[in-house]
């Protein structure tokens, strides 16, 4: 049993296999990766695929860029910034960038695919996320919640986007996410080459 589902209900047989692997978070971010690679790969874009999808990716990936800047992950809560507008921005950042190339590769059923993975894996890892903050945080974590939204961003606390301060050497070390961003930027730049 995973560390993450210890303290939930028991399950026996295919239920449990199945909630431990939606649990299981190092699948979820090869799944994201593996995702990103095939739709780049199979893309066959449109002119209206790409320019409808490209925006959702470089918005993803400059928001996952920015918001992993201020996150100091089990040490301190963070709550300035895009923590401001919402609890968990790096997974609003990964759902805008598999949206956005499912859009722009212009195949159906990779739409498909990523609402399946969303749904798959995203309400457990934000039940996880949410029951471990609540836990090393407490009130502190109450308070911030309560007028914070899990995924979708609300303007109720845009005054507390300025606090806190954004730190690259806090982005690469703590998640690599320069290597990241590098990655999403490349796998558009081959759907792009494709579209000429």
């Amino acid at each position: 049993m995973s560390h993450r589902t210890q303290e939930l209900r028991p399950l026996r047989g295919y239920r449990h296999i199945v909630r431990e692997l939606r649990y299981h978070e190092a699948s979820r971010q090869i799944l994201a990766v593996v995702l990103i690679a095939l739709f780049s790969f199979l893309s066959a874009p449109s002119a209206l695929s790409f320019y409808a999808g490209a925006p959702l990716i470089v918005v993803g990936a400059a928001w996952r860029l920015y918001a992993s800047g201020f996150i100091m992950k089990n040490e301190q809560l963070a709550t300035s910034g895009p923590y401001a507008l919402v609890r968990h921005p790096l997974y609003t950042g990964n759902i805008l960038i598999i949206l956005g190339f499912s859009v722009c590769s212009g195949i159906w059923w990779t739409v498909a695919m990523a609402l399946f993975f969303f749904w798959a894996y995203y309400p457990t890892a934000i039940e996880y996320e949410d029951r471990k903050l609540r836990r090393l945080f407490g009130t502190q974590w109450e308070e911030w919640s309560g007028s914070v939204p899990a995924l979708l961003p609300s303007l109720r606390n845009v005054h507390a986007v300025a606090g806190g301060s954004w730190s690259f050497l806090k982005s690469a070390k703590q998640n690599g996410e320069p290597v990241i961003f590098l990655f999403v930027l490349g796998c558009l730049g081959y759907v792009a080459w494709k579209l000429t």
